[in-house]
């Protein structure tokens, strides 16, 4: 029987290999193995979304590339889910977080990483997608009264936009019973310091750390 070691290289390798069918069966020998679904997902399956979003940027892979990894990431993850639903209900959220890539930017791989692993953590996710026109996000947040409103910009030209979510929500009058949070590969500390944002994520595990951190 392979080690959890192995199993988990495993996991990476059918997601930078495109295999969707190996990302299913590596799931189910990981859950027959007794191995935490959550390692498997961290250190297998998004080690090698991140693998291919760094070749994607450096031009060496393309966007079929990516969608072609993603679908097998989602192979592997249907397996997984109903392990995670039911770890869920055994625990209770830990609030709710509004997320979606910015208006202008059609980016998501860094985005649906770190809403599987908010999801992962414990957290409701309102996943809202890409190109969100920055309406969409302040209306959501009168809706679903979320601790916290993320926005991801994968190009400088759509980071401007993240000074929007600022604005709309004060005038719509809930900026302080928000928090808010950017990131995305332009995105910087000093970005997020400017426009007045309160977080910003460098990576998923990045983000989970500090929206716990921020919320608990």
């Amino acid at each position: 029987m392979a080690s959890k070691e192995e199993i988990i290289a495993k996991a990476k390798d059918a997601i930078t290999d495109f295999d969707d069918e190996l990302a299913a069966e590596v799931a189910e020998e990981a859950l027959a193995a007794g191995i935490d679904p959550v390692e498997l997902i961290e250190k297998g399956f998004t080690a090698g979304m991140q693998e291919v979003g760094e070749q994607f940027e450096q031009g060496t892979l393309f966007l079929p590339h990516v969608l072609a990894a993603a679908e097998a990431m989602n192979a592997g993850m249907e397996v997984i889910k109903p392990e995670m639903e039911k770890r869920k209900s055994q625990t209770k959220s830990l609030g709710t977080i509004v997320i979606g890539t910015i208006e202008g930017d059609i980016h998501s791989i860094g985005k649906d990483i770190v809403a599987s692993m908010l999801n992962i953590a414990g957290f409701k996710v309102v996943d809202l997608g890409r190109d969100v026109p920055i309406k969409t996000f302040v209306e959501k947040a009168k809706e679903v009264k979320p601790q916290i409103i993320a926005s991801s910009a994968l190009m400088t030209t759509t980071m401007v936009n993240q000074i929007q979510i600022e604005e709309q929500l004060k005038e719509a009058g809930i900026r302080g019973q928000v928090k808010t949070m950017v990131g995305g590969a332009p995105v910087t500390q000093d970005w997020a310091d400017k426009i007045g944002a309160d977080l910003y994520g460098e990576s998923a595990t990045d983000v989970v750390s500090k929206v716990k951190a921020a919320l608990l």
